[in-house]
């Protein structure tokens, strides 16, 4: 689906990936430590950021020229760090936000909204009254209503209450059974690696270590992480 090969960017004269290589999957983690270029790399997928060289094709289609709005079009979605909603908006106007306007809106906020009870129970709360799982829900969930083929997750359990972390690993679980293609960057390894189908290990911005995921994976993970 996503295919990144050898991929170089940063910000300005500051290179932060150097000859990055991600193979395609169902659900693909990138592991490392904080400043590691992880995050990079998924602003790179969406196109926030541009390669100064590499290949990034999507679908079969060579994107590494459009914006992000052609590459949502086409299939992409992007959840970023930091449970990020509409404060000031109520859990049922974030999701409105997004499903205005497609012709299924109404059945795609629904199918969410089943798929996360506790934002059905919290329809009429402002999100920023939510908890942060339930934001990290809120989240995830608008950005299912877009009907991805790839969803990009930057640190989707991240201070997030341990209840609500298991039930986001069951939602990841669920959805790659449903054929949506997941790119995954996560601290908790061995959730990482018995999601994914291929894992890749960055450090200071090159691949350390890349192969199939499984938890058999995780003892060689962590002695890299650990260079």
């Amino acid at each position: 689906m996503l295919e990144l090969t050898d991929i170089e960017a940063g910000y300005g004269r500051t290179q932060v990936l150097h000859g990055v290589t991600v193979p395609t999957g169902k659900v693909v983690a990138v592991l490392g430590h904080n400043g590691a270029g992880k995050t990079t790399l998924l602003r790179l997928a969406i196109g926030l950021i541009k390669p100064s060289r590499g290949r990034v094709v999507f679908d079969g289609e060579n994107i590494a020229s459009l914006a992000p709005h052609q590459r949502v079009a086409r299939g992409m979605a992007y959840v970023p760090q930091g449970q990020q909603a509409f404060g000031q908006l109520t859990t049922m106007e974030n999701l409105q936000l997004v499903a205005d306007g497609r012709r299924r809106g109404k059945a795609l906020i629904d199918a969410q909204l089943a798929r996360f009870p506790a934002l059905e129970k919290f329809a009429t709360r402002k999100a920023g009254l939510l908890s942060g799982g339930q934001r990290q829900q809120l989240a995830i969930a608008r950005a299912l209503i877009t009907e991805p083929k790839l969803l990009i997750l930057d640190e989707p359990t991240e201070g997030i209450q341990p209840t609500i972390v298991a039930e986001i690993e069951h939602t990841i679980m669920q959805l790659a059974g449903e054929g949506i293609h997941v790119l995954l960057v996560e601290q908790h390894i061995g959730f990482a690696l018995e999601a994914a189908e291929h894992y890749v290990v960055l450090a200071s911005g090159f691949v350390a270590q890349t192969g199939e995921g499984g938890s058999a994976a995780t003892p060689s993970v962590r002695a890299a992480m650990a260079i």
